[in-house]
């Protein structure tokens, strides 16, 4: 079982209808039929929606979505109308919010890996491949992929696992021209992400993106975008394949969850307990860190 530590309560504004509470965001619909996208401080490892918050952590992911859609406009337009708080949200509301448009989403994760790391690598020590794409033998935890591999999922709800599915099984379910666009786009949009990225001395390992069509049937990218929560970054100057990499996201507080310190037992049925002041501190600081390497500019928080 996994899931909420605590459920939180929706906040209620007039003129909007709340439809979801996801692990980061919260979802209403206006009036007119657009969407409200409000990214919360909540964190989640293991499946888990942790007990405890990380400052400031919504500002961040909004921030830099919106900073990377930017410049990914000319692969894929962005699902972005305006991050203006609807009329009487909570104060609280500003930074964290993308009123954005109405789309039919495709119900496929749509990662892009271009070092092996995480379940990829499992597989890969398993099988010596990643969701039925074939690699060399021989490579590493961290070890860098000739080009880069589209290895969609199946999405999933909150308390369950992705399930990473092969490009044919893609194909079968929802036809080889939606596959073959999604695999395209996602690929393109790793390949500049991964540019930017090493320019600023970072690695882009793989990331996830969510697609939907408009109503012009025009592919549009959605959610977020080249976040910590999204993407695995890496500083490059601590690269070293056969270990696992120094990253910039919430991977200190995975550890404190699975160290002795803790006193967790992740194969329990009991949710994770709340995190020390430390842990909260440093996760935090890897955001703001890897937002200003990003960007080149003070994070939006204060």
């Amino acid at each position: 079982m996994s899931g909420f530590t605590v459920r939180p309560v929706p906040v209620e504004v007039p003129g909007l209808t709340h439809l979801h509470t996801g692990k980061v965001r919260d979802l209403y619909a206006t009036a007119s039929g657009d969407l409200v996208m409000v990214a919360s401080d909540r964190v989640s490892a293991y499946d888990w929606v942790l007990p405890t918050e990380i400052p400031d952590k919504g500002r961040l992911l909004t921030a830099l979505s919106l900073w990377w859609f930017d410049r990914l406009a000319d692969i894929a337009p962005a699902h972005v109308l305006s991050d203006t708080p609807p009329p009487g949200a909570p104060e609280d509301w500003r930074g964290r919010t993308l009123v954005c448009r109405r789309l039919d989403m495709v119900p496929v994760e749509c990662v892009a890996r271009g070092y092996l790391a995480g379940s990829g690598l499992a597989e890969y020590q398993a099988d010596g491949t990643v969701c039925g794409v074939a690699l060399p033998d021989g490579l590493q935890d961290g070890s860098r992929l000739e080009e880069p591999i589209f290895t969609p999922a199946t999405k999933a709800e909150v308390g369950e696992h992705d399930e990473n599915v092969s490009f044919e099984r893609v194909a079968a379910v929802h036809g080889a021209a939606l596959a073959e666009e999604l695999r395209t786009a996602t690929l393109a949009l790793y390949r500049r992400g991964r540019e930017l990225a090493e320019e600023r001395g970072i690695l882009l390992a793989d990331t996830k993106f969510e697609f939907g069509r408009d109503a012009d049937g025009t592919l549009v990218l959605a959610d977020e975008v080249f976040t910590p929560d999204s993407s695995r970054f890496w500083p490059a100057d601590g690269w070293e394949p056969g270990r696992p990499q120094p990253s910039f996201d919430k991977q200190v507080l995975r550890d404190w969850l699975t160290s002795p310190a803790s006193g967790w037992d992740r194969a329990s049925e009991e949710p994770p307990p709340p995190l020390p002041q430390d842990v909260v501190d440093r996760t935090r600081d890897r955001y703001l860190e890897v937002y200003e390497r990003l960007t080149g500019s003070p994070a939006p928080v204060g």
